[in-house]
């Protein structure tokens, strides 16, 4: 199953998941606004559903959600409708955005599920001017070797998607600094996963 088809098809259930764990979401979101600005231009990659594109759109002057499942997209629009400076399209993390310039993108719950996180690293980079901000938070399995096995399985009955890479906080940082970033914030939210929050600047 392709990564399209897999998020096509979960989509309208995701839509009504509710967040996991609303404590550390709503810290996340705190830690987001706080870089965020009024006049700040902002593409999201992997928006889903639009949920946390909508929290964070009155924070800020316009907001482009991209998705690579086309159904999650035509969820958030509907949802998105009396938003006026809110748009979602459908485009892959390696293209989102291709020739635009944003002030900061936003990545929740995306790196360790795209093909390259490196390439999708160097192509945020391009979009951004000096200065600008990559804000992203990734869940880290990289030190809980017994998530490896149960993802498989999952893949294998097609409830998981693929690729699923267990990344650790230290390497999506040593990514980072090395596709053009240096690293101004990190935390976990919540830690004991960790879930981990970086905030990068362009240089």
């Amino acid at each position: 199953m392709t990564p399209v088809a897999f998020w096509d098809g979960i989509a309208q259930k995701y839509s009504t998941q509710p967040i996991g764990n609303m404590d550390a979401y709503e810290a996340t979101l705190d830690r987001v606004r706080h870089w965020l600005r009024p006049e700040m231009s902002v593409m999201e990659i992997g928006c889903g559903t639009g949920t946390t594109a909508l929290k964070l759109a009155d924070d800020v002057a316009g907001y482009l959600g991209t998705d690579i499942s086309k159904e999650m997209v035509r969820i958030a629009t509907g949802k998105a409708s009396s938003v006026d400076h809110v748009s979602f399209v459908a485009d892959a993390a390696e293209t989102a955005g291709a020739g635009m310039t944003f002030d900061s993108v936003l990545a929740f719950n995306l790196l360790h599920l795209v093909d390259d996180p490196a390439a999708v690293m160097a192509h945020v980079r391009k979009l951004l001017p000096k200065g600008g901000l990559f804000i992203s938070k990734t869940p880290c399995l990289g030190g809980k070797p017994w998530f490896r096995p149960l993802i498989w399985g999952l893949q294998k009955i097609g409830k998981a998607p693929a690729p699923v890479h267990c990344m650790r906080p230290a390497q999506i940082e040593s990514a980072l600094i090395s596709a053009g970033f240096e690293i101004i914030e990190t935390g976990g939210y919540p830690k004991k996963l960790p879930n981990w929050l970086v905030v990068a600047r362009a240089v």
